[in-house]
């Protein structure tokens, strides 16, 4: 029996749309898209629909019938924002430091002074750093395309800006005191940073292998969750002891990135950087914990045994 749909606004409760015979197989997503044809400036992605105008927002793939609702089904209705896709966020984020590295690696004109306008530092270090950050947000860039599936299509839009200034600001940061004509390499050496290029590498080799095993467990098109598991490949028997070995092997990666450069904005950016993914990590560790009973008991959200 098909039922009848009334969406009220969350905030004043005021009656913004009925939808009369509605299938009781329609899901969600389906009823966001008929609310949509009576207000437009509320497309699907900016909607969140609730049961209860403080609940959780109900997820696009639920069924009406199988929701707790009577013969006309109550919804109440949460303006998100405007909404940009993760890819183009990520896209933006990463391709930002990328490039402005790479002026401070060349020193363009304006940044250093007149005399030291495309010159080149005498120093290896300087010219490794470039290659190791550029190769990481290359590497992330073509996560971001071929690689990672999203479980939400989009992000609000302000989350651009807040992101850009985030990579942005540091990657400059970062950029202008390791490219500086006066900047002075490691206090050990040549051995300090051999270990730090292999810490920084070993780091990234795991970080891939990670979102490729991700990848795995998530057909193309699907929001499907399954408990990450170790594969052959021994880069990810980490998920043996952290949930989010992604976070752990990135996190790697900047220390090393930080021991490489002996420079304080790095290892700053390393410290912010961990400080997020930990929270990030302790969501989707308590996430994981929720939604699978038989999930593994050793596992720390981003630090073996500790965190």
């Amino acid at each position: 029996m098909c039922k009848h749909v009334e969406i009220l606004d969350a905030k004043t409760r005021e009656k913004l749309c009925f939808l009369d015979k509605v299938e009781p197989q329609a899901t969600i997503a389906e009823i966001k898209n008929l609310f949509t044809k009576s207000h437009p400036q509320w497309y699907p992605a900016r909607q969140s629909l609730r049961l209860d105008p403080k609940g959780k927002s109900l997820k696009d793939e639920d069924v009406l019938q199988k929701l707790p609702v009577g013969t006309t089904a109550t919804f109440y209705f949460r303006d998100l924002g405007a909404q940009i896709s993760w890819v183009t966020v990520f896209l933006t984020e990463y391709a930002g430091p990328l490039f402005i590295y790479l002026l401070f690696y060349f020193r363009v004109p304006f940044i250093y002074g007149h005399k030291y306008d495309f010159t080149s530092s005498r120093h290896t270090v300087v010219h490794l750093a470039c290659i190791c950050h550029s190769f990481h947000y290359v590497k992330r860039l073509l996560e971001t395309l071929f690689v990672h599936r999203f479980s939400h299509g989009t992000m609000p839009l302000r989350n651009i800006f807040k992101n850009c200034t985030y990579y942005w600001g540091f990657a400059a940061w970062m950029a202008y005191y390791i490219n500086h004509p006066l900047y002075t390499p490691p206090s050990y050496g040549a051995q300090q940073v051999k270990l730090a290029l292999a810490i920084f590498v070993i780091c990234q080799l795991g970080n891939f292998s990670i979102h490729m095993a991700l990848r795995d467990l998530r057909p193309a098109g699907s929001k499907t969750r399954k408990i990450p598991y170790p594969t052959k490949n021994p880069f990810t028997w980490l998920f043996l002891l952290v949930s989010c070995p992604n976070y752990t092997y990135e996190v790697g990666s900047w220390i090393g990135f930080a021991i490489m450069t002996q420079c304080l904005p790095v290892a700053l950016f390393s410290l912010v950087g961990f400080t997020q993914m930990t929270i990030w990590a302790k969501g989707k560790h308590r996430s994981y914990l929720k939604e699978f009973r038989d999930y593994p008991p050793l596992r720390m959200p981003i630090i073996p045994f500790l965190l």
